[in-house]
């Protein structure tokens, strides 16, 4: 059985990701303070992993968002929708996002295919996907994320005289090997990430369902997807050959790919989210509230925490140095902050618990804006 088409935004889905969206800001603090991104020590790394959440569970609800705007307009006018949104976070990864990033308009120094370049590919290509039923669309998602080893095969079968720059451009879709574009730096390849999307857009079938059945159906599956990366993942670990890593087979078992995210990182990530889902459909008070304010409005906090971060660093080194650091930053997040400079984890979460909370009060001013304008199409995208 399924339930008519909410008459509003479902509020499980908004608390998700305004929970993974606090979140992301703990490992983006991290970049600007010169931490590397996971490592032996236990504070560093599990700082780190608990942000490996946050990129699979966003595209994850991207796909049911999707879902569920198609479901209050017709295929046409969500591919239109897709297809417009898509092309302005491409551009707004290489304009907007760069800038904040970096503080640097010498664009020949630093370009970067980020997560908002991801999704708005993924957008892209489900313009054409929604095409197909909904049970089709995550179907053929989750082929992707199985079999996405095999897109490592195709430039091998470009003809000779093309396949040094064909193989370079293919890093865009997936990694094979080869250096990628010059002029790009390539972190977030398209697969597996539209097979994500492209699951939760299918997802959305589920998010329908009533109730009692919904909770069930998402314990199962998460339930499976966790017990596959426990057991798949032990075997892996336990069988890796020999190395100079001495980390912890705890730290071994949960230190997944996620560049390109493989099977056993997705499973890690979106099985307990999953699961989760009948928890957050159950949350009340301040708290959900507020989390629900930042999921309503994701791409304007996108936009707005990273130059947010950036003030920051430069406040907490001259805090701690007398200097901002700029030089630092040209090619953020890839930072080259020196030893002596790094902040420790304690400042981490400082400025991040202080950045979250203005970054609420200025979401909490634009959803309020946001809701009382609402024939201002163009807010639809932001």
């Amino acid at each position: 059985m399924t339930l008519p088409v909410p008459s509003s935004r479902l509020r499980s889905i908004d608390l998700l990701r305004g929970i993974i969206m606090v979140i992301m800001v703990i490992d983006h603090v991290r970049v600007y303070s010169g931490q590397p991104p996971g490592g032996p020590e236990p504070g560093i790394f599990f700082t780190r992993w608990v942000t490996h959440f946050c990129a699979p569970v966003f595209a994850f609800l991207a796909g049911s968002a999707a879902y569920f705007h198609g479901l209050k307009t017709n295929l046409r006018q969500l591919s239109v929708f897709l297809l417009t949104r898509g092309s302005m976070l491409v551009v707004l990864e290489l304009t907007v996002v760069r800038l904040g990033w970096t503080f640097n308009l010498r664009l020949d120094q630093f370009m970067l295919a980020g997560i908002i370049w991801m999704l708005g590919w993924s957008m892209i290509i489900m313009a054409a996907l929604v095409r197909l039923k909904p049970a089709a669309v995550g179907i053929t998602g989750l082929a992707v994320i199985i079999f996405q080893d095999v897109f490592k095969l195709v430039p091998r079968m470009a003809p000779d005289s093309i396949r040094g720059a064909f193989a370079r451009y293919w890093e865009i879709i997936y990694p094979s090997g080869s250096n990628g574009p010059d002029w790009i730096w390539v972190l977030f390849s398209v697969v597996p990430w539209v097979g994500v999307m492209a699951a939760g857009y299918g997802f959305g079938i589920v998010f329908r369902m009533e109730p009692a059945k919904r909770r069930q159906v998402c314990l199962v599956i998460g339930i499976t997807a966790i017990t596959i990366f426990l057991a798949a993942g032990s075997v892996m670990t336990i069988l890796q050959p020999g190395s100079a890593n001495t980390w912890p087979f705890l730290f071994k078992l949960l230190n997944q790919r996620k560049y390109p995210a493989s099977q056993l990182y997705l499973c890690m990530t979106l099985g307990p989210a999953i699961a989760l889902i009948p928890l957050a459909e159950k949350a009340k008070g301040r708290l959900a509230e507020a989390l629900i304010t930042i999921g309503s409005v994701p791409l304007f906090y996108y936009i707005l925490h990273i130059p947010l971060h950036h003030v920051s660093a430069f406040v907490v080194n001259l805090l701690r140095s007398g200097r901002t650091g700029q030089e630092w930053y040209h090619v953020a997040p890839f930072t080259d902050v020196p030893p002596a400079f790094k902040w420790p984890l304690w400042c981490i979460y400082a400025v991040f618990a202080v950045n979250v909370v203005m970054l609420y009060f200025a979401c909490r001013w634009y959803a309020n804006y946001k809701r009382m304008h609402p024939k201002q199409k163009w807010m639809r995208y932001i």
